[in-house]
């Protein structure tokens, strides 16, 4: 039982930090968001930023989970092909570094597809 808990905090803790990094780091991440065509990118960055947070308190604190690991998902689909496109991207180490963040969120979708 202790590891489930301590699995969840983890979870949960790794999307609140994420989404805090939303609003700590506004003005870059808009920059970057922007530079991957995306609209409204401020607004994206911090509805973005938000949906991350309230999952993850749902995870931290094990309440409203299925709602949280749907918030979760419908945050991570189109986040993950929108701004992690590595197959657009020519200089390798740049794609690379696309590549790891787009399989990084595969694993979290299927970890939230399972959860579910």
């Amino acid at each position: 039982m202790a590891i489930h808990t301590l699995g969840y905090i983890i979870f949960g803790a790794y999307f609140v930090y994420s989404g805090l990094n939303h609003f700590m780091n506004e003005k870059m991440l808009t920059g970057y968001a922007k530079s991957k065509g995306i609209p409204s990118p401020r607004l994206a960055v911090l509805l973005t930023g938000a949906m991350m947070i309230f999952g993850g308190l749902g995870f931290l604190f094990q309440m409203y989970t299925q709602q949280a690991a749907m918030l979760l998902v419908i945050f991570l689909v189109p986040t993950t092909f929108a701004m992690h496109s590595f197959w657009k991207i020519t200089d390798p180490t740049h794609k690379m570094g696309e590549m790891v963040n787009f399989m990084k969120n595969l694993a979290l979708i299927g970890a939230l597809l399972m959860f579910l």
